[in-house]
């Protein structure tokens, strides 16, 4: 069984096609004092995701459900988008460019949709093209089903794997117990689908009677982050724990994370609701932290403008106001941390842009840029 005990231990991940050895590293939560922000786009009340089109123009999506198209200082807004239900951590979520979308305009987004007979919502993602200052040609590609009343825990975050398929996430939304363990149910899970919202065929859990096909693996919390790594194309989750025990994982298909089996984390109450940390079965997650930084945006710093940051993963911390740096060795191994950012503000999310700079979501200031002192 694969074990990691943090903050003083890391546990050595085995990257695709090839195992690793264990290895252990102790470390604490460094200062870097060398970056600032520089704020790009200002007054944004909870800019929750990003997207940066060949033009150099930026789409913002408000939690509220606001679409804005950014470019030389001018903000424009979308018309056309879904109808949310905004409403404590629902809303208009996630925003992602198709991989080729210089020959075929297609936008992705995930948002709390109140599609369905029940009252509530769940997850949903959907496709558009912007024509103008409006999306056209809407389309629902899944929907995540019952609605529930409960308003938290939706996810959710979207990446490409460059093969054709979309990957995104949806929280347990609220229930625990029910949700993230049963693959015949919506909710706790990585989904994967084909770009067009069909199902692939070599999905896990294809031809199973009941289940739910797109999912490629199962047992998380509420993963607001989520990364291809560019060298490996590992698929790098980062999930909400709840007293303590945020987790980042390497979502692989089939694969079982654990909640609420396992945790490294209590209820916020303080007491326990289980008396594990591994079963047979249950993945094991690269990294975690006690107490909880409650993690929102992912991103690997790659060929980027900082050269000192190159290779390592960036997290943003809604609990404590900064961004969190994971050092990683080539083979996966996180071997250290860093903090960012100080006191800069809650960081809803962490993108790295085309241009090779680090873009930040800050709640109640907008989209900044990352530079050096």
């Amino acid at each position: 069984m694969k074990k990691i005990f943090i903050l003083a231990l890391v546990f050595a991940i085995t990257s695709i096609g090839c195992a690793q050895e264990t290895k252990k590293y102790d470390f604490e939560l460094k200062q870097n004092d060398i970056y600032t922000i520089e704020i790009i786009v200002p007054e944004l009340v909870n800019p929750w995701g990003l997207a940066f089109l060949p033009d150099g123009a930026m789409l913002i999506t408000e939690k509220s459900g606001e679409i804005i198209h950014y470019k030389d200082g001018k903000k424009t807004m979308i018309t056309g988008g879904p109808e949310v239900f905004s409403r404590n951590q629902g809303g208009l979520l996630d925003i992602q460019l198709h991989p080729d979308y210089k020959n075929n305009g297609w936008i992705y987004m995930t948002y709390s949709s109140m599609e369905g007979e029940e009252e509530g919502a769940h997850t949903a993602l959907m496709r558009a093209k912007l024509e103008g200052t409006s999306l056209t040609n809407t389309e629902v590609l899944y929907k995540g089903s019952p609605n529930t009343r409960k308003a938290h825990h939706f996810g959710s975050r979207i990446v490409f794997d460059g093969k054709g398929h979309v990957y995104f996430t949806i929280g347990d939304r609220g229930a625990r117990d029910e949700n993230p363990q049963d693959i015949t149910r919506d909710g706790g899970k990585v989904y994967r689908i084909n770009d067009d919202g069909s199902i692939p065929k070599d999905n896990p859990f294809v031809g199973q009677s009941g289940v739910k096909e797109a999912i490629w693996s199962y047992g998380h919390r509420n993963p607001q982050g989520m990364i291809i790594h560019p060298k490996t194309g590992e698929i790098w989750v980062h999930e909400h724990g709840p007293k303590g025990g945020d987790e980042v994982n390497i979502s692989q298909a089939g694969k079982n994370y654990g909640w609420p089996v396992i945790s490294y984390g209590i209820n916020y109450s303080g007491t326990t609701f289980t008396d594990i940390t591994e079963k047979e079965g249950m993945e094991q997650p690269v990294y975690y932290w006690v107490p909880s930084i409650a993690p929102s945006g992912m991103a690997f710093v790659n060929k980027s403008k900082y050269s000192d940051l190159d290779g390592s993963i960036l997290v943003g911390s809604l609990k404590f106001n900064y961004v969190e740096r994971l050092l990683l060795k080539e083979n996966g191994v996180v071997y250290g941390r860093e903090k960012l950012l100080t006191d800069t503000g809650r960081m809803r999310n962490v993108v790295m842009g085309p241009d090779g700079y680090i873009y930040l979501g800050i709640e109640g200031k907008g989209i900044a840029r990352m530079t050096k002192r």
